[in-house]
């Protein structure tokens, strides 16, 4: 049991470190644009422009991402996989407690 307690204390502490983590989905997509003579329109299109797709009050927004912020924003997508695992595994742990009749009670 004392394993257990420990590693929900690392998980907990690594969850702290997660601050930028983003829920949503990565979609990269190409454009064409409205001028009339643009090369987009002989099929070279713009792009690829990144996007975070997130629901905001039951609808789906696309939040645009800048190309300077592209590397962090991916990372925060990460991190948010990453929370979601380790709020898994905690749950897992404290099933585990409660089993053994120890939840609630360790220090």
């Amino acid at each position: 049991m004392k394993k257990l307690i420990e590693e929900r204390k690392r998980l907990l502490e690594e969850l702290c470190g997660l601050s930028g983590m983003l829920h949503g989905s990565w979609v990269e997509r190409y454009s064409v644009c409205s001028r009339k003579n643009c090369r987009c329109r002989r099929g070279e299109r713009h792009g690829p422009r990144c996007y975070l797709v997130v629901n905001e009050n039951g609808c789906q927004r696309q939040k645009y991402i800048p190309n300077g912020l592209v590397e962090r924003a991916r990372a925060g997508v990460a991190a948010y996989h990453r929370a979601v695992s380790i709020i898994d595994r905690i749950t897992s742990i404290n099933l585990e407690l409660i089993k053994e009749r120890k939840y609630g009670n360790e220090q």
